[in-house]
């Protein structure tokens, strides 16, 4: 659904209001499992991964290898301080835009969930994660032409599942990116 610019929230975005960041107390999918969601997704994205205890996972990835989606580049991963930024976790719907289509009139719970799943997280670039800040495929998409079609599917998936609306902007954009998937790909 396209929803004009005078109908979105009512109410100033608060990141506060999806939660805390991170977190397994949490219903979407992969929830109570014993890690928090950076630690998942890591798992999930990188490759050729070791792992480390921490007190948010027991088997949390120490180091690894991301093939960034976002630009394409090889990343090497490393826990620490000084390193671990190099690799974010992205919203594919941004929390910020998420709440202009419609979360602001969630519950607490349905925030946290969305913020937490899976589904609409990517392990990418921190460069290429803070240049696509809050903006939604009508105003950023990812410089790597190969993972439109993902990226374009992933934003239609997620927006779908949760209600929310889509600007003319995005959906066009979206739409477009979609036409470029191979069948069955």
């Amino acid at each position: 659904m396209i929803v004009p610019a005078r109908e979105r929230a009512p109410v100033k975005y608060r990141r506060a209001a999806f939660g805390r960041a991170w977190t397994d107390d949490q219903a979407a999918p992969l929830g109570h499992n014993g890690c928090d969601t950076r630690n998942d997704v890591l798992d999930r994205d990188l490759e050729d991964k070791t792992y480390v205890r921490t007190s948010a996972c027991p088997n949390a990835v120490a180091t690894g290898t991301l093939v960034d989606p976002y630009s394409g580049s090889t990343l090497r991963f490393e826990r620490g301080p000084n390193t671990s930024a190099k690799v974010q976790i992205d919203h594919v719907v941004p929390l910020a835009y998420a709440w202009d289509m419609g979360a602001w009139n969630w519950d607490d719970a349905r925030r946290t969930d969305f913020a937490n799943d899976p589904r609409n997280l990517v392990a990418v670039d921190g460069p290429a994660n803070e240049n696509k800040s809050d903006s939604p495929p009508g105003r950023w998409m990812p410089s790597n032409e190969r993972f439109h079609c993902q990226y374009a599917r992933q934003f239609a998936f997620v927006a779908r599942e949760y209600g929310l609306s889509v600007d003319r902007a995005s959906a066009a954009v979206v739409d477009q990116a979609a036409n470029t998937c191979r069948p069955n790909g």
